[in-house]
């Protein structure tokens, strides 16, 4: 009864796209307290910080995909907008409080795991690599515009009315899911006791990891994400800072950067995907995907010329669309009371990559003694060059290494997934080891990577 029409993947997209649109206002907003709140190891922070976001999204996304298999998405895509939203308010209420917040927010800041789960109910099975990437497109749409809209408006009015205007907009994606939003898991769907029980060993995340090992397919694509999703989660939190001060990009030419990335992303993740998704297949559109992000990252590790970076974005684009081919094959395999299970521990895996793939990029700044005295923004450390004195060698062999050492990672996760077998042998895999736990309790096993390996195999492409 609650809601607007029946649920659809387009109640899912605008509930993305406003809390990533309001998060995007504050890209640069957010840099500059950060500098002003921690001078020293900027970026050791930044890594420390959306480290441990990372860590608890890790431990909390299967317990909330498998608490959302048993009570709903509706309740659960509100509790996650909305903590994930909460640190809005409190840049310029009180910067050690913000990042305090955002830090202990990832327990909640697992809306994907939701999302993708809510898709996955309402979307036949031949629709969700389509689904999956307009959800994907959605995202790379949000961050298209807002953080040039953010950083004109800071610069012309002030950083204070960009929060107040990212604030609306959170609170703006709340109302949405509270008056328009339907349910999307029917009841008759739901495990028999409306408030069943979930055990410690469903919720425990390491369960799963456990028994990774145990079955040789769901290992590889396990590895094959966190090795191409590692890379990927440092160079978001440091690559733009890179163009700025490495590059030399103003910053128009960085806002107009991000907006024609997220053009090309979104036109790979719904055109290009589908096209390639029906003529080669899952798994070979995933492993075209990462030779794009092996291209992508040795070139930006070896340019030096503006127009480098930019032919370099064009390949990046089509590099987005590993994440919904992965998403797609692994939800093949899960039953319709378990995509909550699923996507919680993709999620988890993914906010795992998103805690320790800033904390190495930062590391290796660090290591290359980058750091921000001399700069008054932050993004001298994105210059892992050589040394603090001279931020930029236009003679450097490597202008920046840590994309080197994600293009040496993203060439290992390709390797590994050479051997994951067609989806059609993952499918029978799967459900053979469906027979053999039977009917234990993997509805809910929050665990999901270690309660069936199919779960864990699902999480992982994510």
């Amino acid at each position: 009864p609650q809601g607007i029409g029946s649920p659809s993947v387009y109640h899912a997209v605008i509930v993305i796209f406003l809390e990533f649109f309001a998060w995007g206002l504050l890209t640069a907003p957010t840099l500059v307290v950060l500098h002003e709140t921690f001078p020293k190891h900027t970026f050791l922070m930044n890594g420390l910080i959306q480290g441990v976001k990372g860590l608890l999204s890790f431990l909390s996304a299967p317990l909330i995909g498998a608490l959302s298999d048993v009570w709903g998405r509706k309740s659960f895509l509100l509790l996650t907008v909305f903590f994930t939203c909460a640190p809005i308010p409190l840049m310029k209420i009180s910067p050690w409080w913000y990042f305090a917040v955002i830090s202990v927010s990832g327990v909640f800041a697992v809306t994907f795991s939701v999302v993708f789960a809510y898709v996955a109910d309402i979307t036949q099975e031949h629709e969700r690599s389509m689904a999956y990437g307009l959800v994907s497109a959605t995202f790379a749409a949000s961050l298209v515009t807002s953080p040039a809209i953010g950083a004109y408006l800071g610069r012309v009015y002030g950083d204070s009315l960009v929060v107040v205007l990212a604030t609306a907009i959170a609170l703006l994606d709340i109302c949405f899911i509270l008056v328009a939003v339907p349910e999307s898991l029917p009841e008759k769907m739901r495990p028999a006791s409306w408030g069943a029980p979930i055990s410690w060993e469903q919720a425990d995340p390491f369960a799963s990891l456990k028994k990774v090992g145990q079955d040789s397919i769901v290992l590889l694509i396990c590895i094959t994400v966190f090795l191409s999703y590692l890379p990927e989660a440092g160079q978001y939190s440091s690559f733009f800072l890179y163009l700025r001060q490495i590059m030399k990009f103003s910053p128009e030419s960085v806002a107009a950067f991000i907006a024609v990335l997220g053009i090309l992303s979104i036109i790979a993740q719904t055109i290009v995907l589908s096209l390639l998704m029906r003529s080669i297949g899952n798994k070979n559109t995933i492993l075209l995907g990462l030779g794009f992000q092996i291209l992508q990252l040795a070139w930006y590790g070896f340019g030096s010329e503006p127009w480098m970076m930019w032919a370099a974005g064009a390949v990046a684009a089509m590099s987005s669309i590993t994440f919904p081919a992965v998403s797609a094959l692994v939800s093949r395999t899960a039953d319709a009371d378990q995509q909550g299970v699923v996507q919680g521990m993709i999620t988890g895996i993914r906010g795992l990559c998103n805690g320790l793939g800033p904390a190495l990029y930062g590391f290796i700044f660090y290591i290359f003694h980058v750091e921000l005295k001399e700069l008054p923004i932050t993004g001298t450390d994105l210059g892992t060059n050589t040394s603090p004195q001279h931020h930029f060698e236009q003679n450097s062999i490597i202008p920046g290494p840590p994309f080197l050492f994600g293009a040496c990672s993203v060439l290992l996760a390709l390797l590994v997934a050479l051997f994951i077998p067609e989806h059609t042998n993952l499918s029978l895999r799967s459900s053979s080891w469906r027979k053999h736990c039977g009917s234990h309790s993997h509805p809910h096993s929050t665990q999901a990577p270690g309660e069936a390996k199919e779960p864990l195999l699902q999480d992982t492409n994510v």
